[in-house]
């Protein structure tokens, strides 16, 4: 064992009291980068992307929260939830702006780049475009996914849709203008996880033990790495391609070099399984979230001192910056003093 190598402290983010299940990031706004975090506690929370620092929580859903974004400004957040809805929100004020009731469970949803349009899939194999312009209008509905549908995202801008399943294996690329299947990326085990990289170059998905990369315009099979264990979610670092992250049942978050597949850093800390990681926009660091119902962000690239890394940077302890923090989401209409209570009645499904 390398005793010189040294250990990763990460910021821990408290504050859910059930799994989180979903992360997202902002793109790097005038006001920094956020964090968004689903939990099966049925409340998602928003934070300061680089320091973790909770700036408030989006209340309205009476079931666990599967998924959740970001809009390109990250002036609006979206989450769909077991509720059988998908909600709009107001990311500056934490306002809810518009409830998008849905047939079943929503297991995932993406605003599209041009912030116009917002995506849904769930357990009832339908995929929903709604327009922001109308929320009040009737959603475009691609009723032929074969299984319940797992993640969604955008890519191509905005005139290519990508789903995966629950149950079967596969990422499904449809056409936007035709509600058609025109690729389907070939997987043994269901697609846990799919992100569109930043550059649009690739697509990182996750399924069983493998970590595959596609080329997003030809759609061929670049890369594939096998995990120690079950994968849950994978994420590429956005600035340079070099370098991946992965975790899953083991509790741990790896990074891996692109190119060569060898493991750089294993982190531990989580005491619980993994299911969602991702990069920061800048890729300094990257956030994982458990079963734990904790966040911890990790920073990426390793610093020769003598202490232990903090994520941001910094070897002192990190201080919360409410004054940083407040003056960014001053209309933000939410106690900051908030103290999480179990809700037993939240939908776990």
């Amino acid at each position: 064992m390398d005793h010189k190598r040294k250990l990763a402290v990460p910021l821990v983010c408290h504050g859910h009291s059930r799994p989180v299940v979903d992360l997202f990031y902002s793109p790097v706004t005038p006001d920094g980068f956020f964090l968004i975090s689903a939990s099966k506690d049925s409340s998602p929370m928003l934070r300061n992307g680089e320091t973790g620092d909770w700036i408030g929580t989006f209340e309205g859903h009476k079931g666990a929260v599967w998924s959740c974004c970001l809009d390109t400004n990250a002036l609006r957040a979206a989450s769909g939830s077991a509720d059988f809805s998908a909600k709009l929100w107001d990311a500056l004020t934490g306002d809810e702006l518009h409830s998008f009731e849905h047939k079943h469970i929503v297991r995932a949803c993406a605003f599209s780049v041009d912030t116009h349009m917002l995506l849904t899939g769930g357990v009832e194999k339908v995929l929903r475009i709604f327009d922001l312009n109308r929320p009040d209008a009737p959603p475009r509905e691609v009723d032929n996914s074969p299984g319940s549908i797992r993640t969604v995202a955008w890519l191509h801008s905005d005139q290519t849709i990508l789903s995966s399943c629950t149950d079967i294996g596969g990422v499904r690329l449809w056409d936007v203008r035709s509600g058609t299947i025109v690729q389907t990326l070939e997987t043994k085990s269901p697609v846990t996880s799919a992100e569109v990289s930043q550059d649009g170059r690739y697509i990182t998905t996750a399924d069983g033990s493998s970590v595959k990369f596609w080329d997003a315009n030809h759609f061929g099979l670049v890369r594939t790495c096998d995990m120690p264990c079950n994968v849950e979610s994978a994420s590429l670092e956005p600035k340079h391609g070099n370098k991946f992250i992965a975790g899953g049942e083991d509790m741990w978050i790896r990074l891996f070099d692109f190119h060569s597949g060898e493991e750089i850093a294993c982190n531990k800390g989580h005491h619980g399984p993994v299911h969602c990681v991702r990069f920061s926009p800048g890729g300094e660091s990257y956030a994982s979230g458990s079963e734990d119902g904790t966040i911890r962000i990790w920073q990426t690239v390793s610093h020769d001192d003598g202490e232990a890394v903090q994520a941001n940077g910094s070897s002192a302890k990190v201080k919360v910056t409410v004054d940083e923090v407040t003056r960014k989401i001053d209309g933000f209409n939410l106690s900051k003093d908030k103290k999480i209570e179990e809700k037993e009645e939240a939908t776990d499904v």
